[in-house]
């Protein structure tokens, strides 16, 4: 995969793309990451990338002519236009179904914006798509492109230790993951759950199936309404409810 980042701070990426599974990932060959400062591609001589806003109003805005220069100069010869992505509060809320599906891309051109916003000729004509955090503003995209780059490159072949490693993570099941554990058994008379001292590995499966459960049942109930659960999954959600009566 081929990531590139439209940036106005781009040496905010320089540690983040530097370190742990994303520098692993470059180093193993998964992905290209790249970052390109927006100025670069503004016809101004002073680099000017924004300006007030028609109407009035606070704050500056993005101008469009260096955004769409710098996306037709990264796409220019390619045969495929990739996915460009809007780092935007009022965009779509990202959530692992979307990694799991820009993980399947072969190139992402991800758009960080400053100021009050962008041109909204930006977001119409050049973008595919448009995607937010959370219902919160922060000072640019940067931080956000940097947390769907890192949930995107984990999932591709070859960038984790075990090809499965992501499989139970949460949300990618639809449910919370279960409790870990690791030694020692016993700290400080915390001990760890006998069933995984046991070797039994079907009733591990079993006690990490149900406790994936209790855990969004107590934390998250509303991802419960999305997924489709097995007999054993809801015989074991109506316990849990007994329960809590």
């Amino acid at each position: 995969m081929n990531i590139h980042v439209l940036s106005l701070f781009p040496d905010m990426f320089t540690g983040v793309f530097g370190s742990s599974i994303l520098k692993k990932a470059q180093e193993k060959g998964a992905v290209t990451l790249a970052v390109s400062d927006i100025r670069e591609f503004s016809d101004n001589k002073h680099k000017q990338v924004d300006d007030y806003p028609y109407g009035g109003g606070a704050g500056m805005v993005l101008k469009p002519e260096p955004m769409f220069q710098a996306v037709e100069t990264l796409t220019e010869g390619r045969d495929k236009k990739p996915r460009i992505i809007l780092m935007c509060p009022q965009g779509e809320r990202f959530t692992q179904r979307k990694a799991e599906e820009l993980a399947k891309e072969e190139e992402l051109i991800f758009l960080c914006g400053h100021y009050e916003g962008y041109d909204e000729r930006i977001r119409e004509y050049l973008v595919t798509d448009e995607i937010s955090i959370g219902d919160f503003v922060l000072t640019g995209g940067e931080l956000p492109a940097m947390t769907v780059i890192d949930a995107v490159v984990r999932l591709l072949p070859g960038v984790l230790g075990q090809e499965d490693s992501h499989i139970h993570d949460s949300f990618s099941t639809g449910l919370l993951e279960h409790p870990h554990y690791t030694r020692p058994a016993d700290f400080k008379g915390m001990t760890v759950p006998d069933v995984l001292l046991s070797g039994n590995h079907g009733k591990i499966e079993i006690w990490r199936e149900e406790e994936s459960l209790r855990r969004t049942f107590e934390r998250r109930p509303d991802l419960l309404e999305h997924i489709e659960l097995s007999d054993r999954q809801k015989a074991f959600l109506e316990k849990l409810k007994k329960e809590k009566e």
